[in-house]
């Protein structure tokens, strides 16, 4: 099969400086690379709490992942970052909102930082268009 492969930005500056995508389609495949919370003025939201970062990123995801022509029960992969495993029970509560019927794989990594010292979370997600449940 010959599949085209579609890259999409978030619009971040650093996409562009760094030169990288935030989305990769390639074919029925959607790749979405680590994004945070950090809002389209450049502040981090959610600052200090787990559960809202979480939140806000998925929600980001998902509408970037609309636009790729996928959605959240399309969902096959889902990797998280987070700077506290402390935080993992509010990380798992906002997760559950959005995937607790869908069950994709999911991977929680502890990392000793993010970018910035105010990022809590940081979240990559793998979809197949057509997969859903």
């Amino acid at each position: 099969m010959d599949f085209k492969r579609i890259n999409y930005s978030s619009g971040a500056p650093l996409e562009d400086k760094a030169g990288y995508s935030r989305i990769v389609k390639v074919g029925p495949f959607v790749y979405v690379g680590g994004t945070t919370s950090v809002q389209p003025d450049g502040t981090v939201f959610g600052e200090g709490d787990p559960y809202a970062q979480t939140k806000y990123v998925l929600e980001k995801l998902l509408k970037l992942m609309a636009e790729a022509g996928s959605k959240a029960s399309e969902v096959v992969r889902v990797k998280v970052y987070a700077t506290d495993m402390s935080h993992c029970g509010e990380i798992v509560r906002a997760y559950s909102e959005f995937f607790k019927e869908i069950r994709p794989l999911c991977t929680v990594v502890g990392t000793s930082g993010l970018n910035r010292p105010t990022q809590l979370v940081e979240i990559e997600l793998d979809a197949i268009i057509g997969a859903a449940i």
